[in-house]
């Protein structure tokens, strides 16, 4: 479970696009929804996200994630953040692949029943496609290998659309074998 909820905070976001191609100088605000499949648990997420470019081709990213989750019987506090390194490349006027390398750490508690903590890494891999100068779509694929609950892999994509050149919203969606977790969010663009 612990790596499931990892996989959905990686795809949180991505990006937004212009004329004068992508800008990855942000902070996101999200809220999102998540369903387990094989616990009956659901619960809500709020996050923020941010990317600072420190080079044409390199971002550093990190970001930080509350959530609640509920079975019907106990409920179980979610905090969570990373921290990494991003790579981007233009793979043509409207298309730009990243990969993403990040430090993972999670800590799940449930009031009288005490907490659990693990950290691991994050490995992402995606492409953002400028639709027009004002939508994006990304889409990607993460893998989660933490220390102590073992790897996971999903599948995730998204839509962002950008009303000014320093504002856009967004949703995405994403999926792994046990969990489907769907988000929407606000992004401030800075440094254009």
């Amino acid at each position: 479970m612990l790596r499931s909820i990892l996989l959905v905070i990686l795809f949180a976001f991505s990006g937004a696009a212009f004329a004068d191609g992508f800008n990855y100088n942000s902070v996101t605000v999200s809220y999102g929804q998540i369903d387990f499949d094989d616990f009956n648990a659901d619960g809500d997420t709020i996050g923020i996200n941010g990317s600072a470019a420190v080079s044409e081709s390199f971002h550093v990213f990190a970001s930080y994630n509350v959530g609640e989750l509920d079975d019907g019987i106990a409920t179980l506090d979610v905090d969570s953040w990373n921290a990494g390194i991003g790579y981007n490349n233009s793979l043509s006027d409207s298309i730009d692949l990243v990969v993403g390398l990040s430090y993972e750490y999670i800590d799940l508690s449930a009031p009288g029943f005490g907490s659990v903590d693990d950290n691991g890494f994050g490995l992402s891999v995606g492409l953002r496609m400028a639709a027009s100068d004002k939508l994006e779509i990304d889409a990607g694929i993460a893998y989660v290998d933490m220390s102590d609950n073992g790897d996971n892999t999903a599948f995730g994509g998204g839509l962002l659309y950008s009303f000014t050149e320093n504002f856009a919203l967004g949703l995405s969606a994403s999926f792994d074998d046990d969990v489907t977790a769907y988000n929407v969010g606000g992004r401030f663009y800075f440094g254009n």
